[in-house]
């Protein structure tokens, strides 16, 4: 008898362990999920802000050089087999520099470009070469490409573009752009860029990441 009521214990006992693992793993599961719903703060030091540049999108904010942007829309671009994309960019403190948007490539290193909206004297893309704030830059690109439009860009869901880019050393560009529609061809929006560094845009996923 004593045999029997030792192995029934044991039996009740593996059974209790049984049932308190299961609560635990219940209990567990449900704390991610509810990590998962919350709403997050974007600037909580706490968590993972390095990023993917190439997992950008609208309602996300960078920080470049001190300075934290807002991305209110982004153009998802392909020309043929080759696809980039366009993110248009607010300043959080409210200044007001023009035009700014982030270009981000793999051709085939990932590249990513700080563009900001040229206001000089008026410049059109038909020279090889072009001085601009005494920078020569060399055209090296001309094309045309569909565009599909996320967020706020001013734009269409979906439509074509133009676009004329121009090199100089240091890693900084001239761009040209224009978008086409009905039948027609926009004005050429000039924009002049630098390379970021890997390592150095800091990116704060938007609530829904």
């Amino acid at each position: 008898m004593g045999l029997i009521l030792a192995l029934a214990g044991v039996v009740a006992l593996a059974a209790a362990v049984a049932v308190l693992l299961r609560v635990r793993r219940a209990r567990e599961a449900a704390r991610k999920a509810a990590a998962r719903r919350a709403p997050r703060d974007p600037f909580d030091p706490g968590q993972d802000t390095a990023g993917d540049p190439r997992r950008l999108k609208a309602g996300d904010m960078v920080e470049y050089l001190g300075e934290r942007l807002f991305v209110r829309g982004s153009l998802r671009l392909r020309q043929g087999g080759f696809t980039w994309s366009e993110h248009y960019l607010d300043a959080m403190d409210g200044t007001e520099e023009g035009r700014r948007w982030l270009s981000v490539e793999e051709d085939p290193d990932l590249e990513v470009v700080l563009w900001t909206e040229y206001r000089g004297d008026e410049l059109l893309p038909s020279k090889k070469t072009l001085t601009v704030e005494g920078v020569t830059y060399h055209r090296s690109e001309h094309g045309t490409a569909d565009y599909r439009s996320e967020g706020t860009t001013g734009l269409g869901a979906t439509g074509r573009m133009e676009y004329a880019d121009f090199d100089a050393p240091g890693g900084r560009g001239l761009a040209f752009e224009r978008f086409l529609g009905d039948g027609g061809r926009g004005t050429w929006e000039v924009s002049l860029g630098e390379r970021v560094p890997g390592g150095t845009l800091v990116i704060y996923p938007g609530g829904d990441a």
